[in-house]
């Protein structure tokens, strides 16, 4: 996920590693909170992969400075890692979902309905899951488990109508 971070946080200009961590916290923070030394091995792989491309340049107080721009082949990465399939772990989804979704504007029209649907049914998918063991009856919940089950209903549904929202919208955008 930290490559997606990266290539996106790129879009809008060329930065440095630190200035990289930066606007991932920034923009990301709520989600996400990747360490800096995990930077710089997915740099390394991404400029690699051809995604993106340094260049040294002196600063105005005299300091070495490396500066990461992505190439036309970073942005197909970036659609190639928005539009890639979700985890089919619970707690995965959420926090990836949550992540495509707010960079889902570097997508086009169509690439994001994709994303909303896959998005939507994985969710959905969840939902059912967790509402079949919640109405279990021969599996024993106790008090605290069924809290937690019918939170995680709460959570499903109201992601769902989020990504309706973003849906409509998209629609309304075309």
């Amino acid at each position: 996920m930290i490559e997606l971070l990266i290539l996106y946080v790129l879009l809008k200009r060329d930065l440095t590693m630190y200035a990289i961590q930066k606007h991932i916290d920034e923009i990301f923070g709520a989600f996400t909170n990747p360490s800096f030394g995990a930077l710089k091995p997915a740099l390394r792989r991404l400029e690699e992969k051809g995604a993106l491309s340094s260049r040294k340049m002196m600063s105005d107080g005299g300091k070495l400075s490396v500066y990461y721009e992505i190439s036309r082949n970073g942005i197909s990465e970036l659609k190639r890692l928005l539009l890639e399939n979700l985890s089919d772990n619970p707690l995965q989804f959420f926090s990836n979902a949550r992540i495509k979704l707010a960079c889902s504007d570097a997508l086009d029209a169509d690439e994001r309905n994709r994303l909303y649907f896959s998005i939507k049914s994985k969710a959905a998918k969840f939902k059912s899951v967790s509402q079949s063991i919640l109405n279990d009856e021969y599996n024993h919940k106790n008090f605290y488990q069924k809290i937690i089950l019918d939170n995680a209903l709460c959570e499903y549904s109201n992601f769902i109508n989020i990504v309706e929202g973003l849906e409509k919208d998209n629609a309304g955008n075309r």
